[in-house]
C-alpha cells in the first residue's frame, strides 16, 4: 500500500454533456480512522446516471458535489484498519465512499458483503443499489400481475435489465427499449425479454410499441423520459402504473426540452405515475437482497458487468456509461480483489 490516496474531484460544473476536463485526478494522504470508523481500500467503484445531477449546483434529493470535492459514488472494498466494533481487518464492505482509492467511514455507513454469496462486484449491481432499485421500483410501485405487459426503457442497463427479469418471474410479457442492436439481442436472447427494439434506429416509437405490445401497456418502468416516454403514455391501458426511476434523456440538456402535455392520459386511463427513491426503502433492503440473491443463485436473474481499469479512468467510464456504451453494470476496478 502506498501512502497516497488517488481521487477524482469535480474540476468544473459542465454545461450540457460533461467532458473529461470537468474532472481532475488529485492525490492526498491516506486518512486515518477515528474511533468507530474503518479505513477501506476500494476494489470496485460504481458510476451511475444519478451522478450527473450531483454535478449541478441546484439542490436535489442529495447535496451537489462542490467544485474541488471528491465525486460521490458507491464502492465495494476491503477493510484495512478497523476501529469498529462489528467489522474487522479483511472484511469486504460496501458504502458510498466516493471516487477514490481509500476512504474512512463510520460503521453505520458500511454494509458487510459476503464473498461466498456472489462475486463482490455484484454488491454494486444486481445485489446492490441497482438491483434494489429494480426490485422495489417494480414490485412496490408498479405491482405487475401475471399476464400484464411491462415496458422497460433503458432496458439493457443495470436497473432495466433486472426489472425485465423480475417482471418475467412475475409472469408478465416484457418489452424492452435499448440503444443498440447488440443490446436488443442481449435482453431478448440472454435475459428472456419477449421483445425489444433499438430506439436509435426506430423512426416511430409508438408504432413499434403497438406492434410489440398489441394489448397495450399495463406497467411502464421509466429510466429515460423524453420522446420514448411520450410514446408509451399514448398506449397505457386502464389502471396502468408508471414507475418513474430516471430521466437520463434529460440530464445533459442545456435548455428544457419542450414536449407534448400528456398527463391527460392518466385521467382517461385512470392510471398512476409515481416517482421513487431507493433510499425510501432502506428499512427493507435486507428483504430485497435476500430475494435477489435467491433469484441469482437459481439462475432466474442474470447480469453483465463492464469494468474499466484504474481510478484515472473513472471519468471516461462515467462518460461512456452516459453515452450508453455499457451493457449491464459499469464499474471501475480500483485494486485487485
Amino acid at each position: 500500500m502506498s501512502n497516497q490516496n488517488r481521487q477524482i474531484t469535480l474540476a468544473a460544473r459542465p454545461d450540457g454533456f460533461p467532458s473529461e476536463s470537468d474532472f481532475k485526478l488529485a492525490t492526498s494522504d491516506i486518512p486515518k480512522p477515528n474511533e468507530g470508523e474503518c479505513l477501506v481500500q476500494g476494489i470496485y467503484l460504481s458510476v451511475d446516471p444519478y451522478m450527473r445531477g450531483r454535478m449541478r449546483a441546484r439542490p436535489s434529493y442529495v447535496a451537489p458535489v462542490q467544485v474541488g470535492e471528491v465525486m460521490g459514488g458507491g464502492v465495494v472494498g476491503r477493510v484495512l484498519e478497523s476501529r469498529c466494533e462489528d467489522l474487522k481487518q479483511g472484511d469486504i464492505v460496501e458504502g458510498v465512499l466516493g471516487w477514490q482509492e481509500y476512504a474512512v467511514a463510520p460503521q453505520k455507513a458500511l454494509r458487510k458483503v459476503d464473498p461466498a454469496l456472489a462475486p463482490i462486484s455484484t454488491a454494486l449491481g444486481v445485489l446492490g443499489m441497482p438491483g434494489l432499485t429494480a426490485y422495489f421500483g417494480l414490485l412496490d410501485v408498479a405491482d405487475p400481475r401475471p399476464g400484464e405487459t411491462v415496458v422497460v426503457s433503458g432496458a439493457a442497463g443495470a436497473v432495466g435489465a433486472t426489472v425485465g427479469q423480475i417482471a418475467k418471474i412475475r409472469g408478465c410479457r416484457v418489452v424492452g427499449i435499448a440503444g443498440s442492436d447488440e443490446k436488443v439481442r442481449q435482453i431478448v436472447d440472454e435475459l428472456g425479454f419477449d421483445a425489444a427494439f433499438n430506439y436509435k434506429t426506430t423512426k416511430d416509437y409508438a408504432d413499434e410499441l403497438k406492434r410489440l405490445a398489441p394489448d397495450g401497456v399495463d406497467v411502464y418502468f421509466d429510466n429515460v423520459g423524453g420522446a420514448i416516454t411520450d410514446a408509451v403514455f399514448s398506449l397505457l391501458n386502464v389502471r396502468a402504473r408508471v414507475s418513474v426511476c430516471g430521466q437520463i434523456s434529460q440530464y445533459n440538456l442545456e435548455a428544457t426540452e419542450m414536449g407534448p402535455r400528456l398527463l391527460w392520459h392518466l385521467i382517461v386511463k385512470r392510471a398512476k405515475a409515481q416517482g421513487f427513491l431507493i433510499f425510501d426503502y432502506a428499512n427493507r433492503y435486507n428483504e430485497g437482497l435476500r430475494q435477489l440473491s435467491e433469484w441469482v443463485k437459481q439462475g432466474k436473474i442474470r447480469y453483465r458487468e463492464r469494468i474499466a481499469e484504474g481510478i484515472e479512468n473513472a471519468p471516461k467510464a462515467f462518460l461512456e456509461m452516459m453515452q450508453g456504451k455499457n451493457i449491464g453494470k459499469q464499474l471501475v476496478r480500483l485494486s485487485p480483489e
